[in-house]
């Protein structure tokens, strides 16, 4: 069973992914950086070849890196909420 926190992250997600808006990079970057530690927790080594993006992909990553999975859903339905109700 879900719990309140999973189910309004969720909602959170499926709200920002449906936004015909474009979004500030930086924020797309935290919302990233936050699902990836939300759902995954693993941070991304980064590989010298890789192109620049993957590069800002791993450095948010690593800016959240000691953050726990709840937390970093609580932040992004934060910044999910703060972000829709701007739109």
């Amino acid at each position: 069973m879900k719990s309140d926190l999973d189910i309004a992250f969720k909602e959170a997600f499926d709200k920002v992914s449906k936004l015909q808006e474009a979004v500030a990079p930086d924020v797309m970057l935290k919302f990233y950086a936050y699902y990836k530690k939300a759902t995954s927790g693993k941070v991304l080594s980064y590989d010298n070849k890789s192109n620049i993006r993957s590069a800002f992909k791993v450095n948010a990553r690593m800016q959240i890196k000691d953050m726990s999975s709840k937390k970093a859903k609580e932040e992004y339905i934060k910044l999910a909420n703060t972000i829709l109700t701007n739109k």
